[in-house]
């Protein structure tokens, strides 16, 4: 066996101080995505910014950050995780500073598309970090179970921050509060994290890779981006999704061939680490979606202000808190990952599926507390497993690529979601009040027959975000088959070059 693969006896005595960091430095890109939506009509109204432009203030952090994921990790393998991270924190705050500074629009969407590159480079160092500093399966689980909860209720936690920055400050005051976040954690990081040896991978960057998969990305995120505004059957819509089909095609083709691949396929082709990635892609898509809606429901229906709207949020972060580090932590070294994943997500999609009974005059304690609830607690309970399992038995050259394809699974798949969800939301909306038009003659009954077709359109959309919840389920009950994370090696299938790379993880010589 070779040096490195010699087990360290010397755990990091600082390893849980830096968690600290690395869970701020993520809560900060993850709250970032939801953060901006609150703060958008103020900022549009300010800068002047055109209606049909007001999409790229999402849409600039969307692509850059979806495009270059893939990139970002590959940069954090060969440069250094904690170089990375510090430098994606660093670039972050400056980006965030432009954004809130802006005094035009073309200011904005520069600054946007220069938070999702630094998020790009950030969160997998992020995710990678962890990966290769805790090795013991308690405390990874532990580990995995905050970064979970704080990836899962992230946005949630955006929605309430953006709420009340917006509603008792100012717009700007959402790009802002990034920067004392990004210090915090670039100071602690710095000082804190140690990260271990002989896990870079210094082979040459594989440009053709770069370009392609960056490209065939941000087609397909754009193509979903524009899909939502000018429809599926748009010629540049339908351009963007054959350009990335052929894009991603070319990638795998020529990623199967290059010495030194951007992503080489043995990290996606790994079972399951390929299930974990498929499933969570789903998964995203069915929460973008239910933020998108229960917001508008909560304030256009309901007459909710921004802040009580994002307080209103909390029993979803409650539910992912807790299933994340009380249930998943507990269990992930007793049991296998595939009975809290698919368990999980079924009890997330039953939480969906009592949202489908939405009305214009639901209660809120009595329907939607409890809706949350059970979302956050499935949500919680199978995201934690799914991002511990994604870099369980990587080979440490590739920890960070494999952290960036989690993170690419969430970014596309909240832009599926967004997307998708919000397509058939409209066009049932449309539908309803085609039926029902001809009964509303008055003022009043017209505002009614409005808020029941918004709602009947979230509803036909929430029963699409059920089956998807289904369908998640049953990919991680059938793709995941290891069993409870004990810290054992991965097993050689794993694609692992000699024999000696197969036990290289997780343990990681200091």
């Amino acid at each position: 066996m070779s040096q490195s693969a010699v087990p360290s006896l010397a755990p990091d005595p600082k390893r849980w101080k830096a968690l600290v960091f690395i869970a701020l430095a993520q809560l900060m890109v993850v709250l970032d995505a939801t953060i901006v939506n609150i703060a958008l009509p103020s900022a549009q109204e300010d800068l002047g910014i055109s209606e049909g432009n007001k999409q790229w203030v999402i849409t600039a952090y969307a692509l850059a950050f979806g495009g270059l994921l893939l990139f970002g990790g590959r940069i954090a393998d060969l440069w250094g995780r904690k170089r990375t991270f510090v430098t994606g924190l660093i670039g972050f705050a400056a980006a965030s500073a432009l954004g809130g500074a802006a005094t035009g629009e073309a200011m904005m969407l520069g600054a946007r598309a220069l938070q999702g590159l630094f998020g790009a480079l950030l969160a997998p160092a992020a995710l990678s970090l962890l990966a290769v500093m805790f090795t013991e399966a308690k405390e990874r689980a532990k580990a995995f179970g905050i970064y979970g909860a704080i990836a899962g209720g992230g946005g949630a936690v955006g929605l309430i921050l953006g709420g009340f920055l917006t509603e008792y400050l100012n717009w700007r005051w959402t790009f802002f509060v990034n920067i004392p976040f990004a210090i915090v954690a670039a100071a602690g990081a710095y000082f804190v994290i140690r990260e271990p040896e002989g896990g870079r991978n210094r082979s040459p960057l594989d440009i053709p890779g770069v370009v392609l998969s960056t490209l065939g990305l941000v087609a397909l995120v754009y193509g979903f981006t524009r899909a939502e505004s000018e429809g599926w059957s748009d010629t540049v819509t339908i351009a963007m999704f054959v350009s990335s089909v052929v894009l991603l095609a070319a990638f795998v083709v020529t990623e199967a061939k290059v010495r030194h691949p951007l992503l080489p396929l043995r990290v996606l082709t790994e079972r399951n680490r390929g299930g974990v990635y498929l499933s969570l892609g789903l998964a995203v898509i069915s929460m973008f979606g239910l933020f998108l809606f229960l917001t508008y429901y909560l304030q256009i229906v309901k007459g909710y202000s921004p802040v009580k709207t994002g307080f209103a949020f909390l029993p979803m972060i409650f539910g992912m808190i807790v299933g994340s580090t009380q249930i998943g932590t507990r269990l992930m070294t007793r049991v296998a990952p595939r009975l809290l994943m698919a368990p999980g997500f079924l009890l997330a999609a039953l939480g969906m599926l009592l949202l489908t009974q939405l009305d214009i005059d639901t209660s809120y304690a009595g329907l939607i507390m409890p809706a949350q609830l059970m979302l956050g607690l499935g949500m919680g309970t199978a995201f934690m497993p799914a991002m511990s399992l994604a870099t369980h038995g990587v080979e440490p050259r590739d920890a960070g690529v494999a952290s960036a394809m989690v993170n690419t699974s969430q970014q596309v798949g909240g832009a599926i979601g967004t997307a998708l969800l919000n397509t058939i939301a409209a066009s049932a909306t449309t539908a309803y009040i085609e039926d029902h038009v001809a009964g509303a003659t008055t003022p009043a009954a017209q505002k009614v027959l409005a808020a029941k077709a918004m709602v009947d359109g979230y509803t036909h959309a929430i029963w699409w975000a059920v089956g998807i919840l289904v369908v998640s389920a049953v990919i991680a009950a059938v793709l995941i088959t290891t069993d409870a994370q004990n810290g054992a090696p991965a097993a050689s299938g794993d694609g692992a070059e000699n024999p000696d790379d197969a036990v290289k993880i997780p343990v990681v010589a200091h």
